[in-house]
């Protein structure tokens, strides 16, 4: 043991050097992964056998019946301990961060705040290419809940995403070279687009947001190779006196009545959630709220207003709806059914069920029939005062009076952020629970005085003047185990704010979360027990995802704190000692293994002016500013984040200049090109994954 000159008292040691070192190499300059064989044979046989394909993350919630559940288990509940970073890749961006990755033979896809695009090696954080589409910054007036997207597909070499302006993008997914692009949208209207597209049957599938301003609720299907839209579908009715466009308009139209909803737009906007049944050749899309949320400025006479609010099972080939099922009829508060579904096939009462679950905004755990669309049950998940509960009868909620606000203040729970909201569940088979990004966020609800609708305005018909009252003690969040068969809870784990990540569950028996006051978090998937914790350094909305690479399993997340209740929830939102800044983090099992006396000889010997710079480094300075040049946490700074030019930092470190400060001069053992090497090393290490 010896003091350095600044005064702590380090433990040197030439091999823990080089340890660490040895281990950093490792990971920052594991050999390039290549895109390749998977993205080239990623046809729709592929999409629909994804569950045999353990290695890669190949579509939205991994398969079609979008479980978010691997089988992989390299990472478990007994090593899990030793997970740790791998690599750290910044995208730049302060906005939020809602994008679940596809991962493909060693290559990350993903996207970013104001719908960017990145292709990045999933081995070693290294980006291979940035697709930036350019939306107009004047597009945010019209996105409600944030520049936020939720991800990409994969199909055939190409990348698709779409744009919060309401393109359509394919990419070459090699070079991310543009190959077409169309906009789905009527840009003279509020519309804007989030959500992740998805694959079926050689269609790229995509809906829509933009209800809050006023739009009406439709989404498309557009031939994966050349862009041309194949059909499209309505969630909602138009003018009747212009015709309408299915059977399924004309009928939706007998549930509207007393007011001239079209002209608003009527709102179902399918924003976000869908799954697809190969076997049933069934396509399920989430819709949205009505425009404006109140019914009765929306339709004062009353009605279910279908399809607001519901999960619809529709042909793939054609778009048709097929059945409808409404969470909650004649919608009121903004309880959208875009949450994430999910489909499972279970044994209830001795009898196989092919179902379809989904955790909606407005409290209830549904499980339906998705050959048809019947209630098999339905129970609160959260806390629930604007209904008693759903009639199994007649699948239709039981209403408590005067919680609509038709007539004065409502406090009700749930509220427009949702008992859960976009933020993805996963499902086991394994421990057969759901995972759900629960929260309990106080609702206060008042019409609006006098409501007119104002085109390119928030066309609610609510006071939002009310939002006030929404404080931090009444906004908190909790990671819910939920049996689906017994309708209970299993487990809870509590968190002081809402708004928290998307689930992971893998074969591992884990349970992954990111928080929203900046951790990343793995639990026991049967028991809820904490297991491991790394902090993200922003909070964490999106969903994380897990593949294999070189045999090695690896687990990452997209982290940036914003989206609906971070721009909104206003004292309930707010994150201390929490940055903005993006980022995606990879981690994995560290290498226990230690290095081998040639390996160390070789490193300690590297011949060139960086591995000289590397040996002035950790001979002079490491003692103090930490081996590598990572500082150990302590008030003596990282220099990796110096920016004094050299001139001045040859000055400091030859001449002492903060000798007063604890920082002594190296004059008589140091050159000018001695420290000349030891910041061209440093600078060489803050380009490093992971570096801050």
């Amino acid at each position: 043991m010896f003091r350095c000159p600044a005064g702590a008292t380090i433990a040197r040691s030439l091999l823990f050097t080089a340890f660490s070192i040895c281990a950093l190499c490792i990971v920052c300059f594991a050999p390039a992964a290549q895109a390749g064989n998977t993205i080239e044979r990623l046809d729709d046989a592929a999409l629909r056998n994804a569950d045999r394909d353990t290695a890669n993350w190949l579509s939205h919630g991994r398969t079609y019946s979008e479980q978010r559940f691997s089988p992989l288990n390299q990472i478990n509940d007994r090593n899990i301990r030793k997970l740790q970073l791998a690599w750290e890749f910044k995208t730049g961006q302060t906005r939020g961060h809602e994008a679940t990755p596809i991962v493909a033979d060693g290559v990350m896809y993903f996207t970013g705040a104001w719908s960017v695009i990145f292709a990045v090696n999933a081995v070693t954080g290294e980006m291979i290419w940035k697709h930036d589409p350019e939306v107009p910054k004047e597009t945010a007036q019209k996105a409600c809940c944030d520049v936020v997207n939720r991800g990409v597909a994969a199909y055939r070499e190409r990348i698709y995403s779409a744009t919060l302006d309401g393109r359509l993008l394919a990419l070459d997914a090699t070079t991310g070279k543009l190959e077409w692009e169309v906009v789905t949208v009527d840009r003279s209207k509020p519309y804007t687009v989030t959500g992740a597209p998805r694959i079926v049957k050689g269609k790229v599938i995509i809906g829509n947001g933009g209800a809050e301003l006023g739009v009406r609720g439709y989404f498309s299907a557009y031939h994966a190779t050349t862009g041309e839209l194949v059909w499209r579908t309505y969630t909602v009715p138009g003018d009747p006196a212009a015709g309408f466009e299915s059977e399924a308009m004309e009928k939706a139209a007998q549930t509207w009545s007393g007011g001239e909803w079209w002209k608003v737009g009527g709102g179902g906007t399918a924003w976000d959630s869908m799954a697809y049944d190969p076997e049933l050749d069934l396509l399920y899309v989430g819709t949205g709220n009505g425009s404006p949320w109140s019914r009765h400025e929306r339709s004062p006479g009353g009605g279910d207003n279908l399809y607001l609010s519901s999960i619809l099972a529709v042909d793939p080939d054609d778009g048709v709806i097929q059945w409808h099922y409404q969470t909650t009829p004649g919608d009121t508060w903004d309880f959208t059914a875009t949450q994430h579904m999910i489909l499972a096939d279970f044994t209830i009462e001795g009898e196989t069920r092919k179902v379809i679950m989904q955790a909606p905004k407005n409290g209830f755990f549904y499980v339906l029939d998705r050959t048809d669309g019947t209630l098999v049950s339905a129970e609160k998940y959260v806390t629930v005062t604007w209904a008693d509960r759903v009639d199994p009868e007649t699948g239709r909620p039981v209403e408590v009076p005067g919680q609509d606000f038709k007539d004065g203040l409502a406090v009700v729970k749930p509220t427009p952020f949702g008992g859960h909201n976009w933020q993805p569940m996963s499902f086991s088979p394994k421990t057969g629970l759901v995972y759900i990004p629960a929260q309990e966020v106080l609702g206060v609800y008042r019409r609006g005085d006098d409501y007119e609708y104002r085109p390119g305005q928030w066309n609610t018909g609510t006071d939002f003047n009310v939002y006030s009252l929404l404080t931090r003690h009444v906004a908190t969040g909790h990671l819910l185990a939920w049996d689906p068969i017994q309708q209970k809870e299993i487990w809870r784990h509590p968190y002081a704010m809402p708004w928290n990540g998307g689930t992971l569950a893998t074969a591992g028996n884990l349970v992954f979360q990111g928080t929203a006051d900046g951790r990343f978090l793995a639990f026991n998937a049967e028991t809820g027990k904490q297991l491991w914790e790394d902090h993200a350094g922003t909070g964490v909305i999106a969903a994380p995802v897990t593949f294999l690479a070189d045999g090695k399993q690896y687990v990452s997340i997209v982290a940036g704190w914003g989206g609906a209740f971070a721009l909104a929830g206003g004292e309930a939102a707010k994150v201390s000692n929490v940055g903005t800044a993006g980022r995606v983090l990879t981690f994995a099992l560290v290498d226990d293994s230690a290095p081998s006396n040639d390996a160390i000889e070789e490193l300690l010997t590297a011949e060139g002016a960086l591995q000289d710079g590397e040996r002035l480094f950790h001979k002079y300075c490491a003692v103090c500013h930490g081996a590598s040049g990572v500082a150990g946490g302590t008030s003596i700074p990282d220099l990796r984040r110096t920016t004094v030019p050299y001139s001045a930092f040859d000055v400091i470190v030859r001449q002492g200049t903060l000798a007063t400060e604890g920082m002594p001069g190296f004059g008589q053992y140091l050159t000018p090109e001695g420290t000349r090497l030891i910041k061209d090393y440093l600078e060489h290490q803050a380009t490093r994954p992971g570096a801050p």
